[in-house]
């Protein structure tokens, strides 16, 4: 690799991997605590300052949002992959190649979602049998999300480019400007000019448009690795291959996952406003709290790339093993913090007055909460699993979460009313986590026995 400087990157093939992974993961909770803080933001001014109805109305969007949103983000997450193994193999011409890949299929993936989501979000509303009184509201709310959905794929492209070269500070900086421009444009959009739920849609495109920006002009100015020359620009059939391979299965996981999470939010349209209501609200916590568990997940697959690139297996192992410590630890305070103080939480959305949407909402926080631990273990084995370039097994897992959250939606939920709700995405990491874990012990074994002479090398 040249002496040329490149911003934060960092090469993670060399150093003890729990301070590896624990300092490369900090920066990626808080940034994905900013971007779960998108819909946070979203559903705080909403509900404070629209009411009840339009919280359910952007609430009801989140399992369409994610349909969409998951697949850009395990796309995009999949297609960096082969840039860190790049990295790692100290190979800058195949990190440029890498990124001409990475620009093509982004652009061209976000086109087509564009044309598809805009198109039938509407039907898609229906078919979840979305309340008649909050219908529009979602309507307004989601056509304007999946209009702008260019730019969310270009701000995860470019910074997930940025974490593959091991630096996971600047993404978070990126992002946290981003939110700041949200937050102060949404309530300008929704207030001052009156644009009600549109507004706020819209004040979330802009900002994430400035964030474009700011990270445009970072990686030209500060991280000329990424920098692509014209004869990169060549096609190169079996590179956009090897892309395709492991970033639209990583993308179709998620939206696998996210068809059990449209089928569950028709059960809960069922339930009523109120059940919709509070679990909107319970998820935007949620979506907060199992951040630090996600972070961990996603520094293993940025570690574990690398190393695999680099041919140092017996690394990837042990951080593993560094990593399952730390996660779990975390799960189990987060899952405390949230019991005890998940109620306060839920009354800065929907203020006092609304005993049974609080009541809801401690439900869920304790039946999720109790199994966060589980969900770090998925994490950790999915993303070390995908890191490796492998896309079978963790796909087969997504599989298993659609199936869990389906049978929950169309069985637990008659069985035991909003509870059986709650239920859904515990059952979900369980069935995930299983063939995840046993895929990882074989692969383990496998490198070990075919990669014996590495193994010596880098004990």
């Amino acid at each position: 690799m040249s002496k040329v400087k490149n911003g934060a990157v960092k090469d993670l093939t060399e150093g003890e991997p729990t301070k590896l992974i624990f300092f490369f993961t900090l920066p990626l909770i808080a940034g994905n605590i900013f971007q779960q803080l998108y819909g946070f933001v979203d559903t705080l001014i909403v509900g404070r300052f629209l009411g009840v109805n339009a919280l359910a109305a952007v609430g009801c969007t989140g399992s369409l949002m994610f349909l969409m949103l998951g697949f850009v983000m395990g796309l995009t997450s999949g297609l960096s992959i082969y840039t860190g193994q790049r990295f790692g193999a100290k190979d800058e011409s195949g990190i440029r190649k890498s990124v001409v890949a990475c620009t093509i299929i982004a652009i061209f993936s976000a086109i087509v979602l564009t044309i598809i989501g805009v198109t039938f979000c509407r039907d898609m509303l229906i078919f979840m049998d979305t309340p008649p009184e909050i219908i529009e509201g979602a309507y307004s709310f989601i056509s304007i999300i999946y209009g702008g959905m260019i730019m969310f794929v270009i701000i995860q492209m470019q910074t997930n480019l940025i974490r593959a070269l091991g630096d996971s500070k600047m993404p978070t900086v990126i992002q946290a400007a981003t939110l700041s421009i949200n937050i102060v444009l949404e309530p300008i959009a929704i207030i001052i000019l009156d644009g009600g739920i549109p507004g706020a849609a819209l004040a979330t495109i802009v900002s994430l448009t400035i964030g474009n920006i700011i990270c445009f002009i970072y990686i030209k100015k500060r991280v000329p690795i990424l920098h692509t020359h014209r004869e990169d620009w060549t096609f190169d059939k079996k590179i956009l291959w090897e892309h395709i391979r492991i970033g639209f299965p990583m993308g179709f996981q998620s939206s696998i996952i996210a068809i059990g999470a449209v089928v569950l939010q028709s059960a809960l349209n069922g339930l009523g406003p109120i059940a919709v209501a509070a679990t909107s609200a319970a998820m935007r916590v949620d979506g907060i709290a199992v951040m630090p568990m996600m972070s961990f997940g996603v520094a293993m697959a940025a570690y574990t790339a690398q190393n695999y690139g680099a041919r140092k297996f017996t690394r990837i192992a042990e951080g593993v093993k560094k990593c399952v410590y730390m996660s779990c630890s975390f799960s189990i305070v987060i899952a405390v913090l949230l019991v005890i103080f998940g109620t306060d939480v839920m009354y800065l959305f929907v203020g006092d007055g609304q005993e049974k949407i609080i009541e809801y909402g401690q439900q869920f926080f304790i039946i999720n909460g109790g199994c966060y631990w589980i969900l770090s273990l998925l994490f950790i084995f999915r993303f070390t699993l995908q890191g490796l370039g492998q896309s079978f097994v963790p796909t087969v897992a997504g599989v298993m979460e659609l199936i869990m959250r389906i049978f929950a939606a169309l069985v637990l939920v008659d069985m035991f009313d909003y509870a059986g709700a709650c239920m859904a995405a515990p059952l979900a990491w369980i069935g995930a986590c299983v063939p995840l874990a046993i895929s990882f012990f074989i692969t383990r074994r496998n490198l070990r026995r075919n990669h014996a002479e590495d193994y010596k090398i880098n004990s």
